[in-house]
C-alpha cells in the first residue's frame, strides 16, 4: 500500500511514518521544503508552493492522511495567529481534495485529523460520536470548517475517517511537556478550578487508531481519546505521582487568562469525550488509563 501523509514530519506524523514503513508500506510525505530520503520506501514531494505538482508522485497512492496544520500551542491567539490556525488547516485540506480529484487512481481512504474541541466546553455532559451539538467558540468553529473542507471527498465515494484528537500525550511534544514542567520544577498544582475535563490520549494510541482506520473498513467520525478521561485536578495529581513531585501550588484561572488570553481555554476548559466508535469497530487501547500512559512516557 502507498500512503501519502500531509504533516508527516510533525509529532504524530514522524511516529506514524515509521510504523507504516515497519509494516512494509510505501510512504510519500508532502512538504514545503526540499528533502530527500535514504530509505527505499520513503519519499518526499513538495507542495503548497508555486510550480509544485505533488500529484505526479501520487499516481498510485492508496490512502491519504492529513495531519497538517499550525499548532494550537504555537503562540498567543492574536487575530493573526487565529487566521493562521484556520487557514493552514483549510489550505491543506482543500489542496488534498484537489489533488485527489486529479488522480487517475483515486485513493480508497482519506483520513482527516480533527479535534474534540468541536464539541465546545462542558463540565457535566459526555460527548460521543453520536453527539450532534457543537460548540460556538473559536476552536469549535475552526474544527467545523476543517471537517467540512473534506466533504467533497465523501461526495465522490472515497472512504473518509475524521479523527477527533484529544490532548495527545508524548514525552517531548504535544501538551504534556508544558503541563509537567511546573511539577518538575517543584511547584505544580491544580490548574483553574480543577473540575475541567482532560480528554487525553497517548500518542501511540493516536497512531494505533490511525492505522486501525487505514486498514479496517470503517468511515465517519472517531473520537481519538482514551476511554478514561480525567478531571484536571486528578490529571495533575497523577502527573505529580508518576514524577514523584508535589502537587500543591494552584494556578488560578485569572492569572492564566492574563498570560494566555483566549488560548487559556485549552487548559481552563475541556470536555468529557469517549471513543465509542473506535472501540465498537475493534480498536483496543494500549493505554486506557492515565497512570499507565504516563509511566510509559516517563520511564521509556
Amino acid at each position: 500500500m502507498h500512503v501519502c501523509i500531509a504533516g508527516g514530519t510533525g509529532f504524530i506524523g514522524d511516529i506514524l511514518t515509521q510504523k507504516l514503513l515497519d509494516k512494509g508500506y510505501r510512504v510519500t510525505i508532502l512538504t514545503r521544503s526540499d528533502r530527500t530520503s535514504q530509505q527505499e520506501r520513503l519519499h518526499y514531494a513538495k507542495w503548497l508552493s508555486p510550480g509544485t505538482l505533488p500529484e505526479k508522485s501520487l499516481q498510485d497512492v492508496d490512502a491519504i492522511v492529513n495531519l497538517a496544520g499550525e499548532s494550537l500551542n504555537a503562540g498567543r491567539w492574536t487575530t493573526a495567529q487565529k487566521e493562521q490556525i484556520i487557514d493552514s488547516r483549510l489550505q491543506a485540506t482543500q489542496a488534498l481534495t484537489a489533488i485527489a480529484s486529479k488522480l487517475p487512481h483515486r485513493p480508497s481512504v482519506y483520513i482527516q485529523a480533527s479535534a474534540v474541541g468541536i464539541y465546545g466546553t462542558d463540565e457535566d455532559n459526555i460527548f460521543t460520536e453520536e453527539t450532534t451539538t457543537t460548540g460556538s467558540d473559536f476552536l469549535a468553529n475552526t474544527v467545523k470548517a476543517w471537517e467540512a473542507a473534506a466533504q467533497p471527498l465523501e461526495n465522490v465515494g472515497i472512504r473518509v475517517c475524521k479523527m477527533r484528537f484529544g490532548v495527545v500525550l508524548g514525552k517531548d511534544h504535544g501538551a504534556l511537556p508544558k503541563i509537567s514542567l511546573p511539577y518538575k520544577l517543584g511547584f505544580g498544582g491544580t490548574v483553574g478550578s480543577g473540575r475541567q475535563w482532560v480528554s487525553w490520549v497517548h500518542v501511540d494510541d493516536v497512531v494505533g487508531a490511525l492505522l486501525h482506520c487505514l486498514e479496517a473498513d470503517v468511515e465517519g467520525v472517531f473520537n481519538t481519546t482514551a476511554p478514561h478521561p480525567e478531571r484536571m485536578q486528578d490529571f495533575g495529581k497523577t502527573v505529580a505521582s508518576v514524577l514523584n513531585r508535589p502537587h500543591w501550588l494552584p494556578a488560578p484561572a485569572f492569572a492564566l487568562r492574563a498570560v494566555l488570553g483566549e488560548m487559556s481555554l485549552l487548559v481552563l476548559e475541556g470536555q468529557r469525550v469517549l471513543p465509542d466508535r473506535l472501540q465498537q469497530t475493534g480498536y483496543t487501547f494500549k493505554f486506557p488509563e492515565l497512570k499507565g500512559a504516563l509511566q510509559d512516557i516517563y520511564q521509556s
